[in-house]
Order: C-alpha cells, then structure tokens, then sequence
C-alpha cells in the first residue's frame, strides 16, 4: 500500500471510530471499510502507538483516545476559536462569584477540561484538568448519571465501587438505592448537587450539557463553592442559571459550530439562553 493510501486509510479508521466511542473489533472495521484484516491491524497498530487509540483489555475492540481531542483543543487555544465558548464559563463565573468548571464525557468517564474563576476573564485550566470526576459523589457526576439508561448509570458506579478519594467528605450515595434514590430527584429537578461530598467544606451544583442533535449528554457544567456561601437554598437559586449555561454551551460547542464557523458554512450564531 502507497504512502499515500495508508494516510487515507488512516484517517478513514479515525473518522469510523469517532463515530463509534464504544469501539470496533478489527473484523468490523474491515469489513467497513473494505480493507484487508491484516492492514487494519497494522494500521491500528500505528494508531495505538501512538496514543490515539486503545484496544479494550476484554471486548478487544479498539476505540479513540481523547489525545486526538486534545491536539484539536491546542489548536482552537491557539488560533483563538475558543473565544467562542469562554464567555459562557465567564458569565457564569461572574454572576456567581464562584468556581465554574466544565467536564467532557469520555468513554464511560467524565474528564475535567476546563474552569472560570469568579470574575476572571477567559478559561483556566483546572488542577484536576484530564483526571476522571468521581461520579456518585460529585454533582457533575450526578447530573451526567441522570441523563444515561438507569441500569447503566448503576453499572457504572458498581464498577468502580461505592468508595471515594481520602480527601472527599461523606459521601450521600453509599450503595444502589441510595444511588437510585438521588438520580431520581436529579432527574426530577433537571441538576445533581454535592453537599460537602467531594470536598469537606464545598458545595456544587451542575447540569448536564445535551448535544441538541443526539440527544446525548456531552459533558456537565457546574458551580462550585464554600459551604457557607452555597447552603441548599442558594444552589436552588443557581440550578436555572447553570441550566440555561448548559444549553448555551450546548448550541456553541466546537463538534459542530465552531467547525462550521471555520469552514464558512454557516453563522454561528449564540443562544439566549
């Protein structure tokens, strides 16, 4: 195969998998893509290597890595198209007064991407940026949960564990029911919340963010802050504000809009949300 062709190819492998976060076994992408099994796995065998793919330990299927992803955040960093999604965090961040923090969903995980810091201008990035968000006691993990199939969000946790880091607080969610019990009145209200669970002292409020075109939930948004600034009742008072960020972040976010915005396709335009 030329130089060429196997560029090609390549980049058809990519295009596949990202349609298919939960992976393909060889067999399936070549028969795909019409290519022979021993040249997807060679050309596979690139892409793992280099770490934009991995192949699941039990299923054997490979899928993407987020490092894909995060060559193309360096690039909307550095060519300013983040612009567009900073000030969504940024008026959150100055309504409230508190800690404003995006995540991204990854596989079965939630990553932290991104923060806004009170009145600040622009995104920082967060301490905890590329590390897994503890999902049954965190009220981003608890909003993302809510929005899954509710086996799903069980077998998710179950998998993991009902245990938290050293440094987390007490945790409201201990075992199956208790988890059910909390993604029901999350889904109820439409926001999860952490009362001094991921950290002792802190409060959190979040909502999911939903691609309007899949449906699926994309990432979560949320404010976060001392306790005895965010008791229960302010967290109610924030929940629509957050809520309508969510939405506005959803109609902005980079998968579809910013890369129309790029290629001139069509006006980016911003919710009022």
């Amino acid at each position: 195969m030329a130089t060429g062709d196997m560029i090609e190819r390549v980049l058809d492998i990519l295009t596949l998998l990202a349609d298919h976060p939960q992976g393909l076994p060889i067999s399936e992408v070549s028969r795909r893509l019409d290519l022979p099994k021993s040249a997807v796995h060679r050309m596979l065998a690139i892409l793992v290597r280099r770490g934009m793919a991995v192949q699941d330990e039990y299923s054997q299927r490979y899928r993407m890595t987020v490092k894909l992803a995060a060559i193309g955040f360096r690039f909307l960093a550095a060519s300013g198209i983040t612009d567009i999604c900073q000030p969504s965090l940024d008026r959150l961040a100055a309504r409230t007064g508190e800690l404003v923090r995006l995540t991204l969903v990854e596989d079965d995980a939630l990553i932290w991407i991104a923060k806004a810091q009170g009145a600040l201008s622009g995104l920082r990035y967060d301490p905890d940026m590329g590390q897994a968000v503890v999902l049954h006691a965190t009220a981003n993990g608890k909003a993302w949960l809510a929005t899954l199939d509710e086996a799903q969000a069980v077998a998710l946790v179950k998998a993991r564990g009902f245990v938290v880091p050293a440094r987390f607080g007490r945790p409201l969610v201990r075992d199956e029911a208790s988890l059910r019990a909390e993604l029901a009145l999350t889904r109820q209200r439409g926001w999860g919340s952490s009362i001094e669970e991921g950290e002792p002292g802190t409060c959190a409020v979040a909502c999911a963010i939903v691609d309007p075109q899949s449906r699926r939930a994309i990432g979560t948004v949320s404010v976060a802050g001392p306790a005895v600034r965010l008791a229960p009742e302010r967290l109610a008072e924030i929940a629509p504000d957050v809520q309508a960020t969510a939405a506005e972040i959803a109609d902005l976010w980079p998968s579809r809009k910013v890369m129309e915005a790029m290629m001139g396709l069509a006006p980016l335009k911003a919710s009022n949300g």
